[in-house]
């Protein structure tokens, strides 16, 4: 049994992308799904298999740019043993603007970019870049 699914979600991307595979496997869930579908936004991940909800396995395909990957590091932010929460003026630029901030907010699962532009604040998942 997993702790926290959104870690072993990342641990799993960056993995994959590391190792060259063209496709991940993660078990399925609604805010997995929401993050995949904001990373596939982002350029990070190229499709989102949207068929898999009914087999309970969501699939993605990895983004490569030169021969790298396009995940080169993840960081969890919020965790299960302490919930890290940001509001609107404190969301910043990750990696000088080359990385991605992402909350899950009233609005939905959004970037920082998209936090800002909406003007809500919320639980900070992780930075990616």
């Amino acid at each position: 049994m997993v702790t926290d699914p959104i870690s072993d979600f990342l641990v799993r991307l960056q993995n994959a992308s590391m190792a060259r595979k063209e496709r991940v496997s993660i078990p399925f869930s609604q805010m997995k799904h929401s993050i995949a579908e904001v990373l596939a936004r982002e350029g990070y991940v190229s499709d989102v298999d949207s068929k898999s909800k009914a087999n309970g396995v969501l699939t993605l395909s990895l983004v490569y740019k030169d021969g790298r990957p396009a995940i080169q590091g993840v960081k969890r932010i919020s965790k299960p043993s302490r919930r890290m929460y940001m509001g609107v003026r404190d969301v910043r630029p990750v990696k000088r603007g080359h990385g991605l901030l992402v909350l899950s907010t009233p609005a939905g699962i959004v970037t920082g970019k998209e936090a800002r532009i909406k003007r809500v604040g919320g639980e900070v998942l992780f930075e990616i870049w």
